[in-house]
């Protein structure tokens, strides 16, 4: 068998998120990822520094950076479609979980191991995959800032429900992240140099 998850991973860069929004600049999987893993690692090392926390921040940006890799077969399910009702839900979690399968199957079983749990949640790391799920809804919510920026109104009412969201995770890392960081993504680049 040829050993293709890599190969599929670089898919990543194919697939489009927000198919049902107006976008003023378009945006991949790859980019979402790359960005979900940088907020993750920041939310675990603001929990580590200021919350004195002991979590493994380049475990929960490893898990981000895989976070999306079904939607390489699955596609971009728009949120509103997602979420609609119980049995839609339900049904997208077989189609991701069979999706995790087909990726997974398509590396080595010596190494394959070494990835299950980057896709599938483990016990011991329930806290990293409420980080991670909160640094894929912040990235939601800067995509909303920069459209916003850039003169695209479609994105006004994702932007208030996905702050509402955020702040209903009462986590601690997220407040600390949406106050003290957040309001750089206002700025312009002269601003911030």
């Amino acid at each position: 068998m040829d050993n293709g998850f890599y190969a599929m991973l670089s898919r990543m860069k194919l697939i489009k998120r927000w198919a049902l929004m107006r976008n003023s600049l378009s945006e991949n999987i790859s980019e979402h990822s790359l960005e979900v893993s940088i907020i993750a690692h920041a939310l675990a090392i603001i929990s580590n520094c200021r919350l004195g926390n002991h979590l493994n921040a380049e475990r929960a940006a490893a898990i981000a950076i895989y976070h999306d890799a079904t939607e390489i077969i699955t596609g971009d399910m728009p949120t509103p479609v997602k979420y609609f009702n119980e049995d839609i839900q339900d049904a997208y979690k077989k189609v991701e979980q069979a999706a995790t399968k087909k990726l997974l199957s398509m590396l080595p079983e010596d190494i394959r191991g070494c990835y299950e749990s980057l896709f599938t949640a483990k016990e011991e790391d329930t806290y990293l995959w409420r980080l991670v799920k909160a640094a894929d809804k912040l990235s939601a919510l800067i995509k909303c800032i920069e459209e916003r920026k850039a003169g695209n109104s479609e994105f006004i009412n994702a932007e208030a429900s996905i702050t509402a969201k955020l702040r209903q995770l009462s986590l601690p890392e997220v407040e600390i992240f949406m106050d003290e960081f957040l309001p750089a993504y206002e700025k312009s680049l002269d601003e911030l140099s």
